[in-house]
């Protein structure tokens, strides 16, 4: 199979391309430049390396499965569609993969308090339970919106013994809770840690979630390789910020012949201001301390975002996303609001498996897409997320 060659992603100052680097004052640069040096230290230890992957198997249950969908690719007609199920994880979603390292490093830093923010509530969810594991406090900044949109996660957060802070200023979404989080990060950047909760943010953060989402991807390969003999065809996932889709699409990278697409948010329609498609209509600009694609108002601000997902509701986007639709390694697509809801429903009551919202963006692309494609072809979609937080929301919304 043929092969691709790229350069470092990111460079020695966080860069990938153009993209990413530390957009931040001096002072919380060296801060930064801490934490690089002591993850990049940590992560060769084999304590370290061994704590993490006992956990992954013992904690989370990886490796997730890998199933196939025969009933949907049946319906469906056209291309096999395979699941990668990160629904299966402890606590529901791929968020669980980072927020265990990002705990370990917080522990292994000596740091007394992790802070971060959270959408749709999975990243809370994880972080508080990594947090609970490894006995270290935790704080969640999380916009009114999604507080009442997403009530178990809301739930177990507190539950869990974590710190919800709720945020109302802006849009009371995930853009307005990162910014709540980081200011109060900023009170004792020394004692306290940062555990962004996807692949964006100043350097080393995109990184370091890329790195401990990147398992997704490896065991995908491993599976895929060892029953068929081959790749897939064509990987999808769901793009906010990116991390579950950077996690399944970089052991690929290198594989001229697996084709990469990530579905954003169209929401209500791109002919509206009501949707969250940053690389399909952004631009290059700056947000939350690093360079990526962002949806700005025509004052330069970022945009008041929307998507029925609300772990996807952001105007910017990771920089290594930026930079690989850039080189057009990966592709980019959307999917609406109404596609979403159909695709959570299909799957649900065609192989049983309920997915987030998140996920079912990258659902509605491959179900769009799998009856364009001959049966020898193979889609594999990552369910990032299970569903059942957003069930009240959609049978509300469908009046089931």
């Amino acid at each position: 199979m043929s092969k691709l060659e790229f350069g470092p992603m990111p460079d020695a100052q966080g860069y990938f391309g153009e993209y990413g680097g530390q957009i931040i004052p001096p002072e919380l640069q060296a801060v930064m430049n801490d934490i690089d040096k002591a993850y990049e230290e940590i992560r060769q230890m084999p304590e370290f390396q061994d704590e993490l992957k006992t956990l992954f198997a013992d904690y989370i249950g990886r490796p997730s499965a890998l199933f196939h969908a025969r009933r949907l690719s049946e319906k469906l007609g056209g291309a096999q569609i395979f699941l990668k199920r990160e629904d299966l994880n402890h606590t529901g979603a791929h968020k669980v993969n980072h927020c265990l390292g990002e705990a370990l490093l917080a522990k292994y830093m000596g740091k007394t308090k992790v802070i971060a923010e959270t959408g749709a509530g999975q990243h809370g969810v994880a972080l508080a339970t990594a947090c609970a594991l490894v006995g270290i406090p935790c704080e969640i900044h999380m916009g009114q919106v999604d507080i009442e949109k997403e009530h178990p996660n809301v739930v177990k957060m507190k539950i869990l013994g974590c710190t919800l802070i709720p945020v109302t200023r802006g849009t009371a979404t995930l853009k307005d809770a990162v910014d709540s989080a980081f200011e109060e990060y900023l009170k004792d950047p020394q004692n306290y840690i940062y555990a962004i909760g996807s692949v964006v943010g100043p350097h080393p953060f995109p990184k370091m979630v890329r790195d401990f989402q990147s398992v997704i991807g490896e065991e995908a390969r491993e599976q895929f390789l060892s029953r068929f003999g081959k790749l897939p065809d064509y990987l999808t996932a769901c793009v906010g910020g990116g991390c579950n889709s950077i996690g399944l699409f970089t052991a690929f990278l290198n594989d001229e012949d697996v084709q990469m697409v990530g579905v954003e948010p169209a929401g209500k329609g791109l002919d509206t201001d009501q949707h969250s498609a940053t690389l399909t209509l952004g631009k290059p600009g700056q947000i939350h301390g690093m360079k990526c694609y962002v949806l700005e108002t025509e004052d330069g601000e970022p945009m008041p975002v929307h998507s029925i997902a609300s772990g996807l509701d952001y105007p910017g986007v990771g920089p290594q996303h930026s930079y690989l639709k850039d080189l057009g390694r990966v592709q980019y697509a959307t999917a609406t609001d109404q596609e979403c809801l159909d695709a959570y429903m299909m799957l649900s009551r065609v192989e049983g498996i309920i997915p987030a919202l998140e996920s079912s963006h990258a659902v509605a692309w491959a179900i769009r897409t799998a009856p364009t494609l001959s049966k020898d072809k193979t889609i594999l979609i990552n369910i990032s997320g299970r569903g059942d937080k957003d069930a009240d929301y959609v049978a509300e919304l469908l009046k089931l």
